[in-house]
Parts: C-alpha cells; structure tokens; sequence
C-alpha cells in the first residue's frame, strides 16, 4: 500500500485518536515505507547521520506513536514523522559532539575518520540551530521547510498538510529559502 494515498492512514489515525490501541502499530506498519523514505531523504539532508535509515525509522518509532494522536492526516503524519527523524539526528550529533569533547574518557589521538565525523555534526547542528532561528522568527516558513526538505512532501502534499494554500506553501518555500541562503551568507 502506498502511504501516500493516505485515505488508509487516515483512517488509522482516526481509529487511534477514538481509542483504538492496535491502530498506532497499524498507523506505522501501514506507513513503514514512507518513513523509509523520509528517512533517506533526512539523512541525505543532514550530514553526519551515523544511523542507517532502518535505524532512524526505528528510534523514532516511540516518538512518532507519542505524537501521531495529533496528525490530522496522513500527511501531517508524515511532516510529524520528518520532523522527529530530523530532532533525532540533532541530538545524536550533540550526543557526539559532547562525547568528543570530553565527555568523560581522555581521548588523545584523532584520526582523519574523527575529525570528519566532528566537522559533520557541528555542520547538523549549524543547521539546526539555522532552522531554530527561522523556527522563532517565521514558524510557518519553518513548517513548510520541514514538511518540503526534510518530509520530501511537494506543493500540494505540504499543502495539504499544514492546511494551507499551494500558492501559500510556494511563496513560504521560497521566502524561507532566500532567508536561510541570507542567513548562511551571513
């Protein structure tokens, strides 16, 4: 079944907010390859994503049922999904970050595989913060940057799923795009 023709999932996700315990597990199995998919598109975003993209699918299995009661379809489902996919990624690379900078154990020889893996999560968590900042300052073009790049969703899909217009969700897409270029040139 293709998580996209999310007339299922959404229905799933209605039978889980009525109180259907078993829908949250047929919610994931029924949109397991499109967290796949979503996986692979987030850690082809973010670089230094140590987890392989069956790994990320799993570790924020727990998060995505923690929060699916508030999708409203299936693909806020998804947008939800990338979003938790991309906090993991975030707190793994300062997890990283800290372990590598003394987190306890004296470490005194680094190698070239260290110092790329460290440049990679500092590079995260620039991001990060980068989508932070347009977070506080323009929350809309945030969502829409999550649901587009890190959710892999189109036009009408991110449309859809924050319950906006297309010509709202292009105008947003493109605003936020011209704002983060601004900000990195910064």
């Amino acid at each position: 079944m293709d998580a996209r023709d999310d007339t299922s999932l959404t229905d799933l996700l209605a039978l889980a907010r009525a109180g259907d315990g078993n829908a949250y597990n047929r919610v994931f199995a029924s949109a397991y390859a499109e967290l796949q998919r979503l996986a692979r598109q987030t850690r082809r975003g973010l670089a230094g994503a140590t987890l392989d993209t069956t790994g990320l699918v799993h570790e924020c299995y727990l998060r995505l049922i923690r929060n699916a009661s508030r999708a409203k379809d299936g693909e806020h489902f998804l947008a939800i999904a990338a979003q938790a996919m991309r906090h993991l990624l975030i707190e793994m690379a300062r997890a990283r970050l800290t372990e590598k900078r003394g987190g306890g154990a004296e470490r005194i020889d680094i190698d070239e595989t260290d110092a790329a893996e460290t440049r990679d999560a500092e590079e995260l968590i620039a991001i990060d913060d980068l989508l932070r900042k347009l977070e506080r300052e323009h929350p809309q073009q945030a969502e829409v940057v999550a649901c587009r790049f890190f959710g892999g969703l189109g036009d009408e899909e991110t449309a859809a799923a924050l319950s906006l217009s297309v010509r709202t969700v292009q105008r947003e897409w493109a605003r936020a795009r011209d704002w983060l270029a601004q900000q990195a040139g910064a």
